[in-house]
């Protein structure tokens, strides 16, 4: 494993989208739930077939990067790196790891407090079980969705799959309350786990489930998660609304606000 500050024209990550990444937020010299997004890149790495990830190397070059940091965006990408006979992977991968140190998004500040409100997208995930939950280089989907959502009114969009089963947004993972559950979309087929759901998942009872949007629309309150902004209740879909103080009563009662 290299870190490198540039990649190669012959990278495997840009010929073929051929790695994977994590995005965390820093507050005051540490990286937020840092274990977690340690597990998703080392699950990524097993699942991708890349060699272990050296994290005696990567950790201290992250503390050297993020010091005096009181606020902002720690980005890792790694990639296999060069080599290989077309789509065949290389015999001795040489991975290529890029830390990038990024603005926090301003916006993401005033979100908790506004809330969302969310359409629907025209662009359906495919299935793919391969890539399940995971953050691979391969995002052309969301490129498409993100094209799509700057020509509508919305803050961001629901994402459903070619089954029309509600998967995630453009931005997060979606949870939603029923009662006293807790629910969130099965991502057995396609869509990523989040660092922060899984987090929620540490604290309380998640469970997860098959879902339409017009189901949705019955919960007794919705919200979207990353890593980034936390807990962001959702106001309406589409004309459905919600009073978004259910969510904040909900994150108090459970310590998700600060």
């Amino acid at each position: 494993m290299q870190i490198v500050s540039s990649v190669s024209a012959t990278d495997r990550g840009l010929a073929y989208g051929d790695g994977f990444f994590t995005t965390a937020k820093i507050e005051f010299d540490a990286v937020i739930d840092w274990p977690l997004h340690k597990a998703r890149l080392e699950e990524c790495a097993a699942r991708l077939f890349f060699p272990s990830l050296d994290f005696t190397l990567i950790e201290p070059e992250v503390q050297r990067l993020i010091a005096g940091t009181p606020l902002g965006v720690l980005k890792i990408i790694v990639t296999r790196g060069c080599g290989g006979r077309g789509y065949s992977l290389p015999a001795h991968a040489n991975p290529h790891l890029l830390l990038q140190l990024l603005p926090f998004p301003e916006h993401y500040l005033s979100l908790r407090d506004r809330g969302l409100k969310l359409g629907t997208s025209s662009v359906k995930l495919a299935p793919q079980p391969l890539l399940a939950g995971l953050k691979t280089l391969n995002r052309l989907e969301q490129v498409f969705i993100k094209q799509e959502l700057d020509l509508l009114p919305f803050d961001d969009v629901v994402v459903c799959d070619n089954n029309d089963m509600v998967v995630e947004t453009s931005i997060g993972n979606l949870v939603w309350i029923e009662g006293s559950r807790v629910l969130t979309s099965t991502l057995d087929l396609c869509g990523i786990k989040g660092v922060y759901l899984q987090s929620l998942k540490s604290k309380m009872d998640i469970t997860e489930a098959q879902i339409t949007q017009e189901a949705l629309l019955n919960a007794d309150a919705v919200f979207v998660c990353n890593s980034l902004m936390g807990v962001v209740p959702v106001y309406a879909i589409q004309n459905k609304v919600w009073n978004k103080n259910t969510v904040t009563r909900f994150a108090l009662e459970h310590g998700l606000y600060d």
